[in-house]
Order: C-alpha cells, then sequence, then structure tokens
C-alpha cells in the first residue's frame, strides 16, 4: 500500500491551476467575434448629400450605391454604371431581404437617380431611400 499514489493530497503544491489555456482560448474568441462582426460596408466615395429637415437613420444592414457630382454610379468602391445597378441589387437581395440607400451628391443630376432608382426597384427591392443629412 506504500507504493499506491494519492488522487487526492492536502499538498499546496498539487492544488495550482494553469491560465495560460485559458487566457488563448479567451483571444481567439475575441478574435472569432471581430472577425464575424457584420461592418457597415461603404460606397467607397465620398460626396456633398443634400440637407433634409426630416432625415432618420435607417438600418446599418443596406446596399450602399453612391452617385457622384460627375455622374458616376459606384458601389463598394468600383463604378458600376447605371447597368450595373440591377445586377448587383439582385445578386444581394437573394442573400438577404435589405433596403437599398442611394447616397446622391447634392449636384447629381436627378434624372440620373431617378435611373438608379428605376434599375433597385427592377432588381426586386421593396424599399429604396435617399441618404440626406441633418440640418
Amino acid at each position: 500500500m506504500k507504493n499506491r499514489r494519492l488522487l487526492f493530497s492536502d499538498d499546496a503544491r498539487g492544488s495550482e491551476i494553469n491560465v495560460s489555456p485559458l487566457i488563448d482560448i479567451v483571444f481567439i474568441l475575441l478574435i472569432f467575434f471581430i472577425v464575424t462582426t457584420v461592418f457597415v460596408e461603404e460606397t467607397g466615395v465620398e460626396v456633398q448629400r443634400p440637407q433634409a429637415a426630416s432625415a432618420t437613420n435607417l438600418e446599418k444592414h443596406s446596399i450602399l450605391i453612391a452617385i457622384t457630382s460627375d455622374g458616376r454610379i459606384v458601389y463598394g468602391g468600383n463604378e458600376i454604371g447605371v447597368r450595373g445597378v440591377r445586377g448587383i441589387v439582385k445578386r444581394l437581395l437573394k442573400q438577404k431581404e435589405q433596403p437599398v440607400i442611394v447616397q446622391a451628391d447634392k449636384d447629381a443630376p436627378v434624372g440620373l437617380y431617378a435611373r438608379v432608382h428605376d434599375e433597385a426597384a427592377l432588381a426586386g427591392a421593396k424599399q429604396i431611400n435617399l441618404a440626406t443629412r441633418n440640418e
């Protein structure tokens, strides 16, 4: 019986807890949550939005399309043109139903905004909004 080891001892040497694996797991979980967090996707260009007294905040999960003052239509930093709007909106709406927000420059032609709005509607967008800024 002297050769048997005790599973539990009153000895202080065996009661230490190693926390370094716990810290590793916490950091891995932190990295996982940072990477999987949905970020607001920007259009890739800066536009001067018109002012509106009735402006409200919209959902973070939305399709952002920009119209610049010189008539370029941009999505995700790439110029897509009027014809590219329908394809992009249709593809993104298959993944998840979300609103379309058009960030038109205050000096952009109204006719161009109307064409972008029509293309988004023909792609199946149920909610199309014009981005403005508060006074």
